[in-house]
């Protein structure tokens, strides 16, 4: 097993935080999830290049599909700021 993510600082933007409260959904479990690797709904392209950021120092990018809509979750390439958005708000 490795080393969790780094996350930074965590944001969140307007719209994942009134998703987030319609859904039921506490960001800390998506973090978590994202931390440790499990990248959500990614195709399987997308989760190489996310084992390749690990190792590469790029950003990385989570999906996680609830039954109220879709949240991204992004670190950025230096550790220093994680965001949870709406893929529209990217």
């Amino acid at each position: 097993m490795r080393a969790p993510l780094p996350l930074g600082r965590v944001v969140a933007t307007p719209g994942a935080l009134n998703l987030l409260g319609k859904s039921g959904e506490h960001p800390f479990d998506l973090l978590a999830r994202h931390a440790t690797g499990d990248w959500g709904d990614l195709c399987a392209f997308d989760r190489r290049q996310n084992e390749r950021a690990l190792r590469e120092g790029y950003r990385v990018l989570s999906s996680y599909e609830v039954p109220a809509g879709r949240f991204w979750i992004i670190t950025e390439a230096d550790r220093s700021v994680t965001t949870i958005l709406l893929p529209e708000e990217y």
